[in-house]
């Protein structure tokens, strides 16, 4: 038996693909930033003062490549779409400084993070986790990545949701409470980063509930769109 013998074979990586160009991006671990706009923090009944931040991670597998379909999941009734800029990461490491973390970013794109509502709610009242809500088959639509070669480093711009055509979700990255850098340098405190994790910033004001047959379109102006087909 070789020293690369598994017992099971081993899971297909997880590729996203990068836009303009054949290559792959390779995704490590999922990682999401709660409540990360004063606006949606208010409509979700949490004071949007500058607590520090907390995250939530979603698996690699949750990621759903654009051009698939949303399957409404099961043991829910009330599924919310949440979109949110994404961050894919080159580099990483522990207690990263802020004015070092831009270093750290391939690049940028859109994404969608749907959550079972119900399910959360349930768990935040009996102080449980939110797996069952958030890390959920398909539960993370994400476009093409653009690398920062290309578009430089948004700090700024419209980010946006359209449901059924029409516009439900309507912010703007300047208004992240904890901005890209800071993220990324209080999360690599709690975790040593690395090449390939992928970080979802949080979203803005204007959720709600998707039903089968929606047609989801979102974007951040000047970075990426995508558009998601509830099936």
């Amino acid at each position: 038996m070789s020293d690369s013998a598994t017992v099971i074979p081993l899971p297909a990586p997880v590729l996203l693909p990068v836009n303009g160009s054949d290559e792959r991006f390779p995704v490590r671990r999922v990682y999401c930033v709660g409540r990360n706009y004063a606006d949606h923090a208010i409509e979700m009944g949490h004071d949007p003062s500058r607590e520090a931040p907390f995250f939530f991670q979603k698996n690699a597998e949750n990621l759903l490549p654009p051009g698939s379909a949303f399957p409404y999941p099961p043991l829910s009734n009330d599924v919310h779409y949440e979109v949110e800029c994404v961050l894919a990461l080159k580099s990483g490491g522990a207690n990263i400084e802020a004015r070092q973390a831009l270093d750290c970013i391939y690049g940028y794109a859109v994404g969608i993070d749907f959550t079972r509502r119900d399910l959360q709610s349930e768990a935040k009242k009996l102080g449980r986790p939110w797996e069952v809500a958030k890390a959920f088959e398909h539960s993370a639509p994400v476009s093409a990545i653009v690398p920062t070669s290309r578009i430089g480093h948004p700090g700024e711009g419209r980010i946006w949701l359209e449901q059924n055509g029409k516009r439900v979700q309507d912010g703007n990255l300047n208004q992240m409470i904890w901005k890209v850098p800071e993220i990324i340098a209080e999360l690599s405190k709690l975790f040593v980063l690395a090449p390939g994790d992928v970080i979802m910033t949080g979203t803005p004001a204007g959720v709600g509930a998707v039903a089968k047959g929606d047609r989801i379109t979102c974007g951040i102006d000047g970075v990426a769109t995508l558009s998601v087909e509830v099936a």
